[in-house]
């Protein structure tokens, strides 16, 4: 196996390289809703165990942010670590029943968080 990277590896690499810390967290939302979709899918079709890979890939990366959150910023912090405590709980809610709709409701909730960073994202980019 060769060790260069594809195209695709290196413009992805390249990417997060270069990104800000708000771009990284857009980022960090569209991978999770990305293992979402792909958990839903595995699901609809009766894969658990392919579901529940891609479902722990989404996890792991909510608990990342959770942990990663400045609690020094006033109220915002506690409101971000409830949203998250909430997005673990309902995901666990989905994975013992197979309910893709729980995972889309996540996502959607999480597709509003990940816009408001890339508005702050596209504000810092402009200075």
């Amino acid at each position: 196996m060769s060790n260069l990277a594809s195209p695709e590896q290196a413009y992805r690499r390249s990417a997060v390289l270069s990104a800000s810390p708000a771009q990284l967290v857009v980022m960090l939302y569209d991978g999770t809703r990305r293992f979402l979709r792909q958990a839903g899918r595995a699901m609809a079709a009766g894969e658990v165990e392919r579901a529940h890979i891609m479902l722990r890939a989404g996890e792991d990366i909510i608990r990342h942010l959770d942990a990663t959150i400045d609690d020094s910023q006033g109220e915002l912090p506690g409101q971000l670590h409830a949203i998250y405590r909430f997005c673990l709980s309902h995901l666990r809610s989905a994975r013992m029943e197979q309910d893709p709709a729980k995972l889309e409701e996540v996502s959607a909730l999480l597709g509003e968080l990940r816009e408001a960073w890339a508005q702050v994202a596209e504000q810092v980019a402009r200075g």
